[in-house]
């Protein structure tokens, strides 16, 4: 089924524009808002959180929920290969990994395989102590 055409809005575009901005880093709609409160700009957190989930339903940004006690975050990542691809949380400063390998296809064929179990690795996250915490 095709997605509906959306309104190319003003605070469509800025909040785009902050996520690329944000490449690759894992951002909440608070802390947008935030960013747009320092710069001046009124865009209301329920205007920040609908625009958000548009720009997921048309695959440009990617929503992650890492447990029940955080918020969202989304990502902007251009090359994001979802084939090979988790993300990892450090349960020690909640530090946020995004993890590219292919070795992540051999896991999941091992799995596949072995386990009659098939990955997302979109919806993927490892929980552990990152290397900062580690320390």
């Amino acid at each position: 089924m095709a997605q509906p055409l959306r309104y190319h809005t003003k605070h469509r575009q800025q909040i785009l524009e902050y996520a690329k901005k944000n490449q690759g880093k894992h951002i909440t709609a608070a802390q947008m808002c935030e960013y747009f409160r320092q710069q001046g700009k009124s865009i209301g957190l329920a205007t920040i959180y609908r625009q958000l989930e548009h720009l997921v339903e048309e695959g440009l940004l990617h929503k992650y929920i890492t447990d029940s006690t955080s918020s969202a975050c989304f990502e902007y990542r251009e090359q994001c290969n979802s084939a090979h691809c988790i993300h990892c949380k450090c349960i020690r400063c909640g530090a946020f990994i995004h993890v590219e390998c292919s070795h992540l296809e051999d896991w999941n064929l091992h799995l596949q395989q072995n386990h009659r179990f098939q990955l997302d690795f979109g919806r993927t996250m490892l929980y552990g102590v990152c290397e900062n915490c580690a320390l």
